[in-house]
């Protein structure tokens, strides 16, 4: 056979395996005609090399069996917590249904309605609690390593990162020590979030007695499925939940970002009964020792503060999209005002349509994202997004005083939340994430002045600054919005 022969063989293969490959997604996988496209846009344009990243980020299949225990495990022990806390259920149905329920309003009892479709994650609404949040990595971690030290019986930490440098071993060091003194120490960390970590990073604390779970460190032979969660639970009775992860940069220290704005909460009462189900979920599905419900793990609150806050989580291991449903509950509800803080915005078309919707009803529809990004695609693809929202009224902002990467949503000064998951279609579906929805107008105004004055660390993109960025910036933001169901 001749050269030119053995050519053209050759790209015959690679042709049949991307055509191959096009039917699997297209007719088996199920995928969002966005997302579909993109993929196919990758296989066809960039042959054998599209295949492997395919392979590699790409693959649905399977999902099922990766998960199908997890879910089928989750769902038993759900049913025991929730019998374990009958007067929540019966409080919550109180407070939903009757006339004497939380002063939201009679326009906002659908939405609080809405929590019911979120039962069967164990998300029940809590209402005897009190709330710190922090903006500011150092005040956060401060709060921490204090509960740290202060532990009696038991330490569950769950983070997507944890770092190397002087806080994770700030941090790894303080669980060391109260390992040694007899408390049980539990830390779960993502392994892909953290794959660079020295090996023998957490042999202290391992020896110390302390229990330490990569979560899916097998990588599935893919990066999707991350574990984005950032949980912390001391004895109980204190538990914390945010976008901070452990790592000096979230300290402001690491100079490609400069000033880290994030925002995290620190919770006592009820609530942090729902953090504590959800991490024995998540260790229950990727360590030996499993623990249960129990009176040790869930101890009795003596919180008096009424402050009604829930834990939404939703994952490849749950059924709906619970977050992402509970973004899209609160931006059809608002009245006024939406204000969203996000480092990354590639939201699906049905978020993105509400928030246009909004601000042509009259509503003020601000967001913030980082203006220095951490992810160049991502930022392009965001830039897209926001474009057309500008067209619609909404008004964009790019945060300047170093990188902001607050989950947030804030609706009429009334509801909140706060949480891991990103305004973007990864961490609606691909990632397992939590967040906090408070119903607490005091709490959500404190939340919408902070957010007003980062607006004065903003830069505003107008439709006319937008209209007039370059014809690279727009070749960039068109390829980077194709492919942004992917990134």
């Amino acid at each position: 056979m001749s050269t030119w022969g053995i050519v053209v063989s050759i790209i015959s293969v690679v042709f049949t395996l991307n055509v191959i490959l096009a039917a699997i997604m297209v007719f088996f996988e199920r995928r969002s005609p966005s997302s579909t496209w993109a993929w196919l846009f990758v296989l066809f344009f960039i042959p054998i090399v599209g295949f492997l990243v395919y392979l590699i980020f790409g693959r649905n299949t399977g999902k099922q069996k990766a998960f199908g225990p997890k879910i089928e495990n989750d769902e038993r022990a759900i049913k025991d917590f929730i019998k374990n806390n009958e007067s929540l259920s019966k409080e919550f149905e109180r407070q939903c249904f009757s006339n004497d329920g939380i002063a939201l309003g009679e326009d906002y009892k659908e939405l609080l309605n809405f929590a019911t479709l979120n039962l069967n994650t164990g998300s029940l609404m809590t209402y005897n609690n009190d709330m710190t949040h922090f903006i500011d990595g150092k005040d956060k971690f401060r709060a921490l390593i204090k509960d740290i030290k202060e532990a009696k019986k038991f330490i569950h930490m769950e983070y997507y990162i944890l770092r190397g440098d002087e806080l994770g071993k700030t941090i790894v060091d303080e669980l060391t020590k109260k390992a040694a003194m007899g408390v049980k120490v539990r830390l779960m960390y993502d392994y892909m979030g953290n794959f660079t970590l020295p090996k023998n990073f957490f042999d202290k604390l391992k020896n110390a007695g302390g229990s330490v779970c990569a979560f899916i460190p097998s990588l599935f032979v893919r990066l999707n499925y991350r574990n984005h969660r950032k949980i912390a639970i001391i004895d109980g009775n204190i538990g914390y939940i945010g976008g901070f992860n452990i790592g000096d940069e979230y300290l402001g220290k690491v100079k490609r970002f400069g000033y880290w704005r994030d925002t995290h909460l620190r919770f006592e009462g009820d609530v942090v009964d729902q953090l504590q189900l959800r991490f024995m979920l998540d260790w229950n599905f990727c360590a030996d020792n499993n623990f249960y419900v129990n009176d040790f793990y869930y101890p009795k609150k003596n919180v008096k503060s009424y402050i009604p806050i829930q834990i939404v989580s939703s994952g490849p291991d749950t059924k709906w999209k619970n977050v992402r449903n509970s973004y899209f509950k609160m931006i059809n509800e608002a009245k006024k005002n939406i204000y969203i803080a996000t480092p990354y915005f590639s939201p699906d078309d049905g978020i993105q349509e509400a928030l246009k919707i909004a601000a042509l009803s009259g509503i003020d529809v601000r967001v913030i994202i980082p203006a220095h990004p951490d992810h160049f695609f991502v930022y392009w693809a965001s830039m897209s997004y926001l474009g057309e929202l500008l067209e619609a009224g909404v008004k964009c902002y790019q945060y300047e005083n170093g990188f902001i990467h607050s989950k947030t949503l804030f609706v009429d000064g009334i509801v909140g939340t706060v949480g891991t998951a990103n305004m973007d279609i990864r961490s609606f579906g691909l990632n397992f994430e939590s967040n906090a929805f408070i119903f607490d107008a005091q709490k959500v105004s404190e939340f919408e002045s902070d957010f007003l004055k980062d607006l004065k660390e903003c830069y505003e993109v107008t439709l006319d600054k937008y209209s007039k960025r370059g014809k690279m910036f727009k070749l960039r933001e068109s390829i980077s919005r194709l492919i942004s169901p992917m990134l």
